[in-house]
């Protein structure tokens, strides 16, 4: 321990301005003073209640986004919730809160536009069935998920969702633990071969593996928003999880950063002083040698949203409910509830890409026959099947773009102009650098941004690709930063028509980045993303997408070179030199004739760029992307 206690002394000097807001009471005195703020009204709730102590217990003030009005982020262990829990919170949703419902990316619902009048009320009538907000905020353990099919699916290999409220209960309504924490602290647990939890994208991940016959669970930490957790080296029995799980965040609370708030997620002490450190620091606070780490299964990716149902182990199904962006309604949940009452055992889970399962359906062609699915598909179009975004500007004061309306608006601009009969898409939307809606692990994620166009500041987007949740996940690359909003939806069209285009048959979008995408630098996609929407838009009918076999390197000026020489092939007919070797002329003395001599009505700007890639003299020659990438600018 003698690192971490090293560690946290270097950065030790100086308490950041939160860590000043929690000397001044406890969580509990602000709770304690609910009642009386109810009756008061908003006014008579200290600066530091709203901007912390409540958020303690799930009560966010939205005063910037809906003048005095609150969110409630209720919490729902794993997703799982059942008829009369859905039933309640429905209700509590149409009475005191405008009928709306957002579904977040930890398997939880979000209650907006509450009064804080109201909050007694709602909280007694969510406490009557068993459920609360404790917790949700701040500097606190979030919901836990786990596979929304725990227990219940083939491809489920430990039953995980009793082991979860285990781990909960050491620090749920626990006021040693309620904001004692340096930073939020997220935890995933999974016991199946099929990744539907985000399973390597929290603090601390419990994930299904194997070792020497014997199944249990491997440990992973420091997964946040831009870096997907790292293996430990811990293998546990089932038996053993409760105890690892005690020893790190016994750890982080008493050695985690509490100087930069920017700075001190669990990753920032992993990184300070080695996960070999904090694995040795688990074990020896735990007083247990836990085995080295085994193999981890949980290895593939769930298809559930291409078939709208899979089949449990009971011969029953589990129908899925694609809810796009997470956007819904107190009125829907309670038809859910009544529905999974008619057709199904009353249980219903979330998932973490805000959509929502009902489990035990035996007749599910009568329970499709039902309206509500006219309303939402059990299986919709590849652009909207596994479609996240996060609150936005609407509702989030960090947030920079409205993003809901963006990822809805953008997917159905594609389901018009490039329609895919099947396909795979993973495109998920954060309105901020936050990333609440898990941008990085999308196949193609979309982090909200402002942009300067011509002086003036709009809504714009960075665009990354390959991110994934299988085998061990993976953080996408930026292929375009600060693209207008109003541009982004044809950049990600010519990803869709190559996609459509150069797939196999059955091949996902991210089967797709590897097979093809990944043979070019980050640059070259991004700039032939923008290549393909300035040549619609100009009506230029020339091909230059992206290649199955690709002989550049990933060098980004041998790609440029390669992208001008087609292009003044295509406008022109003609090659711009006589002979090519390693991705130049080989006549030195060869002049290049000017596109606007051979073809009178050539687009300009293309034919300045070409003369700038391929120019007769080597040395003025583009040479990187920046270089040319405002010749097609739309």
């Amino acid at each position: 321990m003698e690192a971490l206690q090293s560690a946290y002394e270097a950065r030790a000097k100086k308490l950041n301005k939160i860590e000043d807001i929690k000397a001044l009471k406890s969580p509990k005195e602000a709770f304690e003073k609910l009642q009386e703020y109810a009756k008061e009204g908003y006014d008579s709730i200290p600066d530091e209640d709203k901007s912390y102590f409540l958020k303690c217990f799930g009560i966010y003030d939205k005063d910037s986004t809906t003048p005095q009005k609150f969110m409630i982020r209720v919490r729902i262990p794993g997703g799982f919730l059942n008829a009369s829990q859905a039933s309640v919170l429905g209700e509590i949703s149409k009475e005191y809160g405008e009928d709306y419902i957002d579904i977040t990316t930890r398997a939880q619902i979000e209650l907006r536009f509450i009064d804080i009048k109201d909050i007694p009320a709602i909280f007694e009538k969510m406490s009557s069935v068993g459920i609360d907000s404790y917790q949700t905020g701040v500097d606190n353990f979030r919901n836990i998920v786990t596979d929304p099919l725990d227990s219940e699916g083939f491809d489920n290999v430990l039953p995980s969702f009793k082991l979860l409220e285990k781990l909960q209960s050491k620090f749920l309504h626990n006021y040693e633990w309620i904001s004692a924490l340096p930073r939020k602290f997220n935890t995933s647990i999974t016991g199946s071969i099929s990744n539907r939890c985000n399973a390597f994208g929290h603090d601390c991940c419990f994930v299904l593996a194997q070792k020497n016959g014997v199944y249990g669970y491997n440990m992973y930490l420091g997964g946040k928003v831009g870096k997907v957790a790292k293996s430990a080296n811990i293998f546990l029995l089932p038996s053993e999880v409760e105890a690892a799980y005690g020893s790190i965040i016994d750890i982080f609370k008493r050695f985690g950063f509490r100087d930069n708030r920017n700075k001190n997620r669990l990753s920032f002490l992993i990184d300070a002083v080695g996960m070999d450190e904090i694995s040795k620091a688990i074990r020896e606070n735990a007083k247990i040698d836990f085995a080295t780490a085994g193999e981890t299964m949980t290895k593939l990716d769930f298809n559930d949203p291409e078939h709208g149902k899979v089949q449990l182990r009971d011969g029953s199904f589990a129908l899925h409910v694609v809810v796009p962006a997470g956007i819904f309604s107190g009125s829907d949940l309670i038809n859910v509830a009544e529905l999974s009452k008619k057709y199904a055992n009353g249980e219903i889970r979330f998932d973490i890409e805000q959509s929502i399962y009902m489990l035990a359906v035996k007749d599910v062609n009568s329970l499709l026959d039902e309206k509500i699915f006219d309303k939402y598909k059990s299986v919709d179009t590849p652009y909207k099947n596994h479609l996240i975004a996060c609150a936005g500007s609407q509702h989030c004061p960090f947030g920079v773009i409205e993003n809901k309306s963006d990822a809805i608006e953008m997917a159905e601009y594609l389901e018009q102009k490039v329609p895919l009969e099947y396909g795979r898409v993973r495109m998920y939307w954060s309105g901020c650098v936050k990333g609440c809606g898990l941008h990085g692990l999308g196949d193609i994620g979309f982090e909200g941004c402002k942009v300067k166009i011509n002086d003036a500041i709009e809504g714009g987007v960075n665009i990354s690709l390959g991110g994934k949740l299988t085998c061990e996940g993976v953080e996408g690359y930026a292929v375009v930063k600060s693209a207008p909003l109003r541009f982004a939806r044809y950049y990600v069209e010519t990803l869709m028509l190559e996609y459509k285009k150069l797939r196999y048959a059955g091949e996902s979008f991210e089967e797709f980045n590897e097979r093809v995408l990944k043979n070019y630098t980050p640059a070259a996609v991004g700039f032939i993303m923008k290549l393909g929407a300035y040549l619609r838009e100009k009506n230029i009918d020339i091909d230059i997408g992206f290649s199955e076999r690709v002989n550049t390197g990933k060098n980004e000026e041998f790609e440029l070179f390669e992208i001008g020489r087609k292009l003044y092939f295509k406008l022109c007919a003609k090659e711009a030199y006589s002979g090519y070797e390693r991705f130049t002329n080989v006549l030195k003395n060869e002049k290049l004739e000017s596109l606007s001599s051979l073809v009178p009505n050539v687009d300009e700007n293309l034919a300045l760029m070409c003369e700038k890639i391929l120019d007769t003299k080597e040395s003025r020659r583009a040479v990187v992307f920046s270089e040319v990438v405002d010749f097609i600018a739309i």
